[in-house]
This record gives C-alpha cells, structure tokens and sequence, in this order.
C-alpha cells in the first residue's frame, strides 16, 4: 500500500467517525427538543381555560362518619379511625347491629390509603354496596349505600 491510499483510509475513517459524533449529537437535540414540548407538572390558567381537560381533577372529601340510615340503629353514626371496622351481630364487633339478618362477623370496612373499602366476611345473607352484592372487596364512595340484612350505613363526610 502505498502512502496515498494510506492517508486517503485515515481521512475516510476520520470522516466516518465524525458523522457518527453528529448523528448521536442531532438525536440527542431532537430528544431534548421533544422533552421540552411536552410539559410536565400543573399547566397554567391559560392552559386550563383553553383546554378543560387539562384541569386537575376535583379534591375528593375524606370519610369521617359512618351513619346507620335504616334499620334498628337509625340515626347511629360514629367517626372514624385510621382502624378497620368489624360489622355483625357479635359482641367484638365494632358496629353491633341488632338485625336477625345480619353474622355474626358479617362485613369489614377497612382505610386503604384516602379511601375505603367494604368486604363481606363470608356472611350467610351477603352484603351489598349500592344494590350490588359484593364478592369481593370494593371501595365505598362517600354517600353509597351499604346494606346488611335490613340495616343500610353510608360514610359521610
């Protein structure tokens, strides 16, 4: 080989290289331009009003009550804890509601994070939330109502 084609292959393998250097360099620009489009975080009242959808969505109001609606302990209400709750007719329960309907150990309302939830424990007659018999447990939106025999308790603000 002579000296010629030696210097012609540094020259072509230099220039090789330095397209690859602006190539990762104009993908890198394009990444960082596309991550400077699309904004993260809350967008500005202008933003709001142009777009609604891009409003937060509404700060939902935590359950501090549990109210018996219907049933032998109408107008009941106690506050509640950061503690799971245990609904039925036995002793250790913390609602004990007089309802021939109603297990011994019938339901449990349990906080899970900012919410609750309802779950039937194996009860003979079910529990239903909002007119649906439960399988499994569900969360409880505030004002729904949850049914025991002839009993019916909702969380209340």
């Amino acid at each position: 080989m002579n000296e010629l084609t030696l210097t012609a292959l540094r020259l072509g393998l230099l220039l090789l290289l330095w397209l690859l250097v602006f190539s990762v360099v104009g993908a890198m620009r394009r990444d960082l331009a596309i991550g400077r489009r699309n904004k993260t975080g809350v967008p500005t009242a202008r933003e709001v009003r142009r777009h609604p959808e891009l409003a937060p969505p509404p700060v939902r109001e935590h359950a501090r009550q549990l109210v018996v609606v219907e049933g032998p302990l109408a107008g009941m209400s106690m506050d509640l804890a950061d503690s799971p709750i245990l609904l039925g007719r036995a002793q250790e329960a913390t609602l004990v509601l007089e309802d021939d309907y109603a297990s011994g150990r019938h339901a449990r309302l349990f906080p899970q994070g900012s919410r609750w939830f309802i779950e039937d424990l194996g009860s003979t007659n079910g529990t239903y939330l909002a007119e649906q018999q439960l399988t499994r447990a569900q969360p409880v939106e505030l004002g729904a109502p949850i049914r025991i025999g002839k009993t019916v308790i909702e969380l209340r603000p």
